[in-house]
């Protein structure tokens, strides 16, 4: 399947010849940022990887201290973020979201729905080697009740695959009874159908589910459940591609028909308040820009009229905008 990443692997890639440009780029008084962000945007992550290794065994010296210490502020960030690779810098993002002082519960909702069964059991590898503790138990001693279980369900990393068309019907049935035909909400029923489920098999029960209860499944969630749940149920219930046009059902839609209309959602929190939540912007326009940044822009501009390009252009400035113009891959 070909990728809707806006950044794609370099086709005359040489690690060395970038390595050595960008020892160039650090070297004497003043940094060429222009090529060190040029250059790192528009090469794959396993491609920096490389660049990493050949610089180091040209140079002598760690790419990424070396560019950290040319760089600040959230440039550094970003272009640090850009250098890890997609396990580490996730498992990073969840260590960062426990270890503070309180759960940056929103890190937690954004990152573990979203990501394959393969990648969720990369990153609790990572995570046990990078910061010597078990994901789990960490999320475990930082959340509770079925907020917690759903965490727990979705780490396991196996996920259902295909659809069983023998249970979409059932399955629909049985959110309806769990949720709008029951005093009180059997949480239980949402947690393990939109946490086990594949994604092609839940887009099919939410169809029926809007037949027999007459209202789409977000609406459901929204009334019968609230905070982090709601959050987490309607961000497990997304699934992978943009819809045809004929059911396409506009912003509405939300989160929970499909992944890149979800992390639209999340960049146009990221940039609508007075000051800008930067890292959630950085966060999202470096995981999802080799996986399905150009569907993210479709939905951006469908949905909230005006471009993902434009938007980080009134929100930001300087090099940290040029690097994120360059990742959004163009402008719509």
């Amino acid at each position: 399947m070909e990728s809707r990443g806006s950044v794609k692997p370099f086709v005359h890639f040489n690690a060395k010849q970038d390595a050595d440009l960008l020892k160039k780029a650090m070297k004497g008084i003043g940094t060429d940022e222009d090529t060190i962000l040029m250059l790192l945007t528009s090469r794959s992550n396993d491609q920096r990887q490389e660049i990493k290794a050949a610089y180091k065994k040209s140079h002598g010296k760690d790419l990424v201290k070396e560019l950290k210490s040319e760089l600040g502020g959230k440039l550094e960030d970003l272009i640090v973020a850009l250098m890890t690779p997609p396990a580490s810098y996730d498992a990073n993002e969840l260590h960062k979201a426990l270890k503070g002082a309180g759960t940056d519960d929103k890190v937690l909702i954004e990152i573990l729905p979203s990501r394959t069964s393969e990648e969720i059991n990369a990153i609790v590898k990572a995570y046990k080697k990078d910061h010597s503790g078990k994901l789990e138990k960490d999320i475990m001693g930082d959340t509770s009740g079925h907020y917690q279980q759903l965490l727990v369900i979705l780490l396991q990393g196996d996920r259902e695959e295909g659809v069983d068309e023998g249970q979409v019907e059932r399955d629909a049935k049985d959110l309806f009874a769990a949720g709008e035909e029951k005093f009180g909400t059997d949480e239980d029923k949402f947690v393990n159908i939109l946490g086990t489920r594949s994604f092609e098999h839940l887009r099919k029960v939410f169809d029926v589910y809007r037949t027999i209860a007459g209202c789409e499944i977000e609406e459901s969630i929204k009334d019968e459940c609230t905070g982090n749940l709601e959050n987490l149920l309607l961000a497990a219930g997304q699934s992978g591609s943009i819809p045809d046009k004929e059911n396409a059902r506009g912003p509405e839609m939300k989160c929970a028909r499909s992944i890149p209309g979800y992390f639209a959602e999340c960049l146009r929190e990221s940039m609508r308040r007075a000051g800008t939540d930067d890292e959630t912007l950085i966060r999202i326009m470096v995981s999802r820009s080799e996986v399905d940044m150009l569907d993210i822009r479709a939905y951006f501009k469908k949905n909230y009229g005006c471009s993902l390009y434009s938007s980080i252009q009134e929100d930001t400035d300087g090099d940290y905008q040029k690097a994120l113009l360059y990742l959004s891959g163009g402008n719509d």
